[in-house]
């Protein structure tokens, strides 16, 4: 079995009251360790908070299936995070809040763009 599976096992094995908030205390612990790992300039308040938001956007799901799947998920994305199999730039993709990541609409520029704003977006 693979070893990325490891949290995700434990996870489905313990019986929890609220198996998401054991999982988000899990990730937020970890995350100090992961912005060490990946040598990440976020500062750990808005890496939290990003995270935070993540969870949100999930809130209103009331099926319990559904919800297992996410929490098995969450335990493997950390999992592989913390082995590093997951790239920097996606980490950064998914911690940073302020990205405009829609299709093209990340490189496009007006007329009124400085300088800065053309280099910093022509990655």
């Amino acid at each position: 079995m693979p070893i990325a599976l490891q949290l995700a096992l434990k996870a489905r094995a313990s019986v929890s009251p609220n198996p998401v908030k054991k999982l988000y205390r899990a990730i937020v612990k970890e995350v100090p360790r992961v912005l060490t790992i990946y040598d990440m300039d976020i500062p750990l308040i808005d890496a939290k908070k990003s995270i935070r938001s993540k969870f949100q956007e999930y809130a209103k799901i009331q099926d319990p299936r559904v919800t297992d799947m996410l929490v098995e998920k969450g335990y493997m994305d950390l999992e592989e995070t913390l082995l590093q199999h997951t790239q920097r730039s996606h980490l950064l993709r998914s911690l940073s809040l302020n990205v405009e990541m829609e299709g093209s609409n990340r490189k496009r520029l007006n007329g009124r763009s400085t300088i800065d704003e053309q280099f910093s977006r022509g990655y």
